[in-house]
């Protein structure tokens, strides 16, 4: 844990005591190219070094768990169909040789939105073929059109269109392993999280959060993005 993170924690730990509420440690393993071996042990020793004890985590337990995202696949992938179903993701057979491509034309034109939403459009005899030959595909969430607004707890109100500035992103990769931003999405309202404070780094995935939410018939939760700790 860097010291931007072990401050986030202390805030979280900090505004959880003061109104009496959980602090729960969540592991957010899905970014499987990204473990450590010994990386949840140390974890759990800085926070035991500093004080910060969870009220609920992998260690301790409690009513949430599992505690580990790894260890919770099932409760992704359900709300995945569901969305599936009602039309507001869909399935994106896209090669890695083409989203490659696509991106380094972004980057050559200067534009953020990285992918074009082709396999938005394509009909229900197409992807059955497709899914017959065995195509890998990763599952999208459809950017509904029109600006998102909200209060952020410290910056105040803001409001983004992802829908101009970016293409459907993923929420299911072809591992079968959800993204940060469904598998949060997820895990914040089974865990009946009232209050998310993390870095500004994370301002403009909030948009999108608040739209999975709104797609699962969910109330997001207040949203606190901290300032990040420069060396000026």
């Amino acid at each position: 844990m860097h010291l931007g993170g072990l401050r986030t924690a202390f805030f979280n730990y900090l505004f959880a005591r003061k109104n009496k509420g959980q602090f729960i440690l969540r592991i957010e393993d899905t970014d499987r190219k990204r473990i450590k071996p010994g990386s949840i042990e140390n974890l759990n020793a800085m926070l035991e070094w500093t004080g910060l004890i969870p009220d609920e985590s992998p260690k301790k337990g409690g009513q949430f768990g599992p505690y580990i995202q790894s260890e919770r696949l099932d409760k992704y992938q359900e709300k995945a169909e569901y969305l599936l179903k009602t039309g507001t993701a869909y399935r994106c057979f896209c090669s890695e040789t083409r989203l490659d491509i696509l991106r380094k034309e972004a980057l050559r034109t200067r534009e953020v939105r990285g992918y074009d939403n082709k396999c938005r459009h394509l009909d229900p005899d197409e992807i059955e073929q497709l899914l017959k030959e065995g195509k890998s595909y990763t599952v999208r969430f459809k950017i509904p059109e029109g600006p998102v607004s909200y209060n952020d707890v410290v910056f105040g109100s803001q409001t983004y269109d992802v829908s101009a500035n970016e293409g459907d992103f993923i929420i299911i990769k072809s591992d079968g392993f959800p993204t940060y931003h469904l598998a949060s999405v997820v895990d914040d309202h089974l865990m009946e999280i009232s209050h998310v404070l993390r870095g500004t780094e994370w301002l403009i995935s909030t948009p999108k959060h608040i739209l999975l939410h709104q797609a699962l018939g969910w109330q997001p939760p207040k949203f606190a993005h901290l300032p990040l700790l420069t060396n000026r």
